[in-house]
């Protein structure tokens, strides 16, 4: 099994991935070993494949502007 050594990451990074890995009952290292097999998981074809059908079920679809709602509703 590989190694991989990180340096120079910022403390406020550590410290974020420190309070992920406690959120989900995790040491810290189990936590990024999770990160970094998920994001090895992914490639840009299927991502890309994924939008693709996601924009094709919502093209047919008419969504109406919001902007008039927030801002009566920021106005209350």
């Amino acid at each position: 099994m590989g190694q991989v050594l990180v340096r120079n990451l910022p403390a406020e990074v550590v410290k974020k991935l420190k309070s992920r890995a406690k959120h989900h009952r995790h040491s810290l290292q189990e936590e990024l070993k999770d990160i970094l097999e998920q994001a090895a998981e992914h490639n840009v074809k299927d991502v890309r494949a994924r939008v693709k059908k996601l924009r094709e079920l919502f093209a047919s679809c008419k969504f109406s502007d919001s902007s008039d709602l927030i801002r009566q509703d920021r106005a209350r």
